[in-house]
């Protein structure tokens, strides 16, 4: 039987089975969908993908992502900038935002240690973050990074980094699930975890 193949329409499915994610089935549903859109939606939709690829770029501070020097948070006066929440992804520290709770600022790692696959220190912004902490005060350091292997062997790194800087470091309580990610815990629980954190 032959197969019915449009190029154009392949290489759309291809690039969506790219996302995290997105398996052959959902990536052909946004192609069509994407098919469907008028011509200027999809120039529109376009437009928003080379826009957010050019113009956000990350924090000069903090490492989050921004389309100013400053994040909204680092630039904000009334945040509590002693207070440093280390998180490893973007989406993490948006996470924890959304309790409502946190009244400090963050540190993007943009990652954890992860020897297995590749992944040093060096990869990491530890250095952004000890350069910060030492050229500021802070009296405490949260340590977000997920509850993983991975996320914790990070937050011990750094915990020993810091420990001669003379800042106070915590590690978040154990109210998110072992394995699990920030970015899907339901914002309760997160604010749970932050009133619970402890001394590492």
């Amino acid at each position: 039987m032959a197969q019915y193949n449009v190029a154009p329409l392949e290489k759309l499915v291809e690039q969506f089975e790219r996302m995290p994610g997105i398996g052959h089935k959902s990536a052909q549903r946004l192609a069509y969908y994407v098919l469907n859109l008028s011509q200027p939606q999809a120039r529109e939709l376009a437009d928003a993908v080379i826009e957010a690829h050019t113009k956000i770029r990350y924090c000069s501070r903090c490492c989050n992502l921004t389309d100013r020097e400053l994040c909204p948070v680092c630039a904000n006066p009334a945040r509590d900038h002693e207070l440093i929440c280390v998180v490893e992804t973007p989406r993490d520290a948006a996470a924890v935002e959304n309790t409502r709770e946190y009244k400090g600022v963050y540190h993007v790692l943009h990652g954890s240690i992860s020897p297995l696959n590749g992944v040093g220190p060096d990869d990491l912004t530890i250095k952004q973050l000890l350069s910060r902490i030492g050229s500021a005060e802070a009296r405490e350091v949260i340590m977000a990074t997920n509850p993983t292997v991975e996320g914790d062997a990070t937050a011990l790194y750094i915990s020993k980094l810091l420990k001669p800087m003379g800042v106070k470091v915590t590690r978040l309580a154990y109210g998110i699930p072992v394995g699990g990610d920030l970015e899907y815990a339901d914002e309760y629980t997160l604010a749970k975890a932050l009133e619970g954190r402890n001394e590492i």
